[in-house]
Formats: C-alpha cells, structure tokens, sequence
C-alpha cells in the first residue's frame, strides 16, 4: 500500500520510455558510477551510450537525428529515474532541457546543421557559463566582455560553477556586448572546444555529485567568430528568463523524485532494523515520521504533476514554477536529513545510498536559483 494517489500524466507510452531508461541506467550507468566518482567526471562513452539509446536530444527536431518531441513529460521521466538512480553525475537534464532548448529555440538553421547532431548523438557535450566570481542571481554584475571587432568577438572573462565544465564541446557563454547596457546589455556567445584562448580550470572538489565535473572556465581574447552569436544581439536577458520555468521545474522535479526514494528506503530500513528488540517501524516516532514526510510527498507530487501537465500545455506561469523548485529541493532537503537520522550510524555511511542522497541533493536548493530567490519571485508576484 502507499499514500502516493496514483499518477494520471502518463500513457503507455510514456511508461514504456522509462523502462527503457531504466535499461540503459543498469547497463551503461550503475557498473561504473562508482569509478566516475573516484575519477571525478563521467566517461564520454556513456554521452556516446546515451546518444545511440535515443535519450538525448528528445526535443530536437528529428532532421537533426533527435527525437523531435517536445513532450515534457518524457524529460521528467528522465529526471525521475536518473534520480532514483543515484545519477547526478550523468547531466543528461542539463544537456537536454536546459541548454537544448537555446539552440532548438535560438539557433539559425546553419547553426542548427552544425551543432544539433553531436549534440543528439553524445559527440557533442554541452554546458552553459552564466555563474561568475563575482555574479550569480545578479545578472547586472556580469563582467565578462565580447568587443565587437568586425568579423568576430573579442571574448575576455571567467565563469565559475560551470556544470559539465571539463567534457563540453560547446558552451553558450553569457557576456557583456553593449557595456552601458546593463542586463539588456548582454548576449549568448557559443564559445567551442580548442578555440585559442579558451582554457578550463580545476574540477571543482564539491561536497556532492562527484562524478558531474564542475569547472572554472577562463576566457581570455578568444575570437568567437560572428556566425556564433545565439539569438539576438543584447537579448540574453529575456532569451535567460525564457528558459529558466523549464530549468526550475527539471530541478523540482528531480527534487520530489529523491524525497519519494528516500521515503521508499528509509521505510524498508526501519522494518528490518531492530532496537530494542522490536523493528524500529513499531515505535510511535518512527511512524510519525514515516507518516509525516508520506504526507509532504503526497501532497507535493500532486502540485508537481499539475505543473508538468501546465507546462506541457505551454500554460505554466513563471511563478508557480518558482514554487515547484522552492517547495520540492526544501523538502528533499528536509527528507533527506531526516532519513538519514533514522538510519543511524550507517546513514552516515558513503556505501548506503541515503548518504549519498543527502550531498548529492544539498545543492538542488541553491542552483537554478536558490530557495531565496524564488520566495523573492513569488512575493513579488503577489504584492508587486
């Protein structure tokens, strides 16, 4: 029995696509997470493995070799069974449905014909350098600089927190082309792989998701050829918030994902462990605490799928997706340390998955926008 009401945003469809995920995650994923977060990054075998499985690219158009569908609901059947998967490292959510649609949306078709295939087939690795130093939320406070000389940009900057930094091909970077401009100032530069000038970093030691390189990435008078600015000149700002809906909802959906798979464990856990001579489920806390995060995955999921159903739909308002990826990385945020706390010792273990949880989700609450942010959103929504 579960206190999860029964889904209804899926079809068949839609379930035969996550077992075949499911597939691909047993063969070509779990026998070597293990090692990728020894070596700190992913082997471009598995973006190749993903690739030939048809899991990337699902909204390009299929003359480009992707899927040519752009139903959301399969990019959150990713999401999910990544998740649940202890995958984090393999940022198939951050290739597809944040970075893709900028060239999906913005690409001319000759950048189209040149980019999209590699990027469907898993030749191609993508990431995007917002983030800097200095400048995060704050777009105004970007100083990284494109000077106009006539037939190129001159590219002269850092980006830091760069997910996928190390193994991207191709990074759309965020810059300052009109300096007076402020945030309408900027624009979105495709800076590729051994372009002179272009150097990446360390790998970042982060606390979590040891196998997702994060990198710095410096720029310094790259020549970033005309034909490689991504929609409008100055119009990163709108292009940016576009985007951002459909990057919040992939992390809130990510975020009730794990808060139901640490429910699912955590419930098995404390049938078979014994304190006191009885099974922990016995203790009134215990069920308490089972009771009381059931109810939160409950009631969060339901607000979860009618957002994806919106979005879908193209009816998702900014507002309530800032409420998804508030409300969902919170409670797997608080899930996960409570989960923990009722395995004990051994939830403080690196080999038992809730431990691996609790890093790998903290930073779900703070990129795409931290939990601050999206209050700030949905405040200013409701009292201008």
């Amino acid at each position: 029995m579960t206190a999860q009401l029964k889904r209804q945003i899926f079809t068949e469809d839609h379930d035969a696509f996550r077992r075949t995920v499911r597939t691909f995650l047993d063969r070509e994923v779990k026998p070597h997470y293990d090692q990728w977060e020894k070596d700190g990054i992913v082997s471009r075998d598995a973006w190749r493995a993903a690739g030939k499985q048809g899991l990337l690219g699902l909204a390009v158009p299929e003359e480009y070799g992707g899927g040519g569908n752009t139903d959301f609901r399969y990019a959150a059947v990713l999401a999910e069974e990544f998740t649940r998967a202890g995958a984090a490292g393999l940022a198939v959510g951050l290739h597809n449905d944040i970075v893709g649609p900028y060239l999906t949306q913005l690409a001319t078709d000759e950048q189209k014909r040149r980019w999209l295939p590699g990027f469907c087939s898993g030749e191609t690795i993508t990431a995007i350098a917002m983030t800097e130093p200095g400048a995060g939320s704050d777009l105004q406070a970007i100083r990284t600089t494109a000077e106009d000389r006539g037939d190129h940009w001159l590219l002269n900057g850092a980006k830091t927190f760069i997910s996928n930094g190390i193994l991207a091909d191709l990074v759309i970077v965020v810059a300052k082309t009109t300096p007076e401009g402020g945030a309408h100032g900027l624009s979105l530069l495709v800076v590729e792989r051994d372009m002179p000038g272009f150097e990446r970093g360390r790998n970042l030691d982060k606390i979590g998701q040891k196998a997702q390189d994060t990198a710095e990435l410096f720029f310094t008078d790259v020549r970033v050829p005309k034909e490689n600015l991504l929609g409008e000149l100055n119009g990163a700002f709108v292009h940016l918030m576009t985007n951002l809906a459909q990057e919040r909802m992939g992390i809130a959906v990510a975020g009730i994902a794990a808060a139901e798979h640490l429910l699912e464990i955590t419930t098995r856990y404390v049938k078979e462990r014994e304190a006191f001579g009885r099974p922990l489920a016995k203790l009134q806390h215990i069920r308490f605490e089972i009771a009381e995060m059931a109810t939160e995955c409950a009631v969060t999921r339901e607000f979860l799928d009618r957002c994806i159903v919106d979005h879908c739909a193209g009816q998702l308002a900014a507002v309530h997706a800032s409420m998804a990826k508030w409300w969902a990385t919170e409670l797997q945020k608080r899930v996960a340390d409570r989960c923990l706390q009722l395995h004990g010792g051994y939830g403080y273990m690196s080999e038992y998955p809730v431990a691996r949880a609790f890093t790998d989700g903290r930073i779900q609450t703070i990129y795409g926008g931290t939990t601050e942010i999206m209050k700030e959103i949905i405040g200013r929504s409701l009292l201008g």
